[in-house]
This record gives structure tokens, C-alpha cells and sequence, in this order.
């Protein structure tokens, strides 16, 4: 559980530290989403999903 929690905050660094280091380009990235169809960004999200589980098993393994 340890590991999940571990996993969540970088995901939180990560985020941060895009907003900090560039965001004026955030923004610019923010309002391109909101001009996507809800499809567009639930196929991008399953794939990023997908690519993120065998990302996980690839290193777990």
C-alpha cells in the first residue's frame, strides 16, 4: 500500500513541477484539451492507462 501511496505523491511532483517551471505553456495545453471531444480524451486516457499498466508490470516484473 506503501507503494501506491509513493507512486501518487510523484504523480503530485510531477504536476507541480510542470505548473512551476511552465505555466503559461500549462495553460496553453489546458484550454487545447477543452476543445477536444470527449471521445478524443477518453481514447487518450485509456491508452495512457494501458501504457502505464505495462509500464508498471515491465518494471515490477
Amino acid at each position: 500500500m506503501s507503494d501506491l501511496w509513493a507512486a501518487l505523491c510523484l504523480v503530485l511532483v510531477i504536476e507541480g513541477l510542470l505548473l512551476f517551471v511552465a505555466p503559461a505553456t500549462w495553460k496553453q495545453a489546458v484550454s487545447q484539451l477543452l476543445e477536444q471531444p470527449d471521445r478524443a480524451l477518453r481514447v487518450a486516457g485509456g491508452v495512457m492507462m494501458a501504457a502505464g499498466l505495462l509500464a508498471l508490470y515491465w518494471v515490477r516484473a
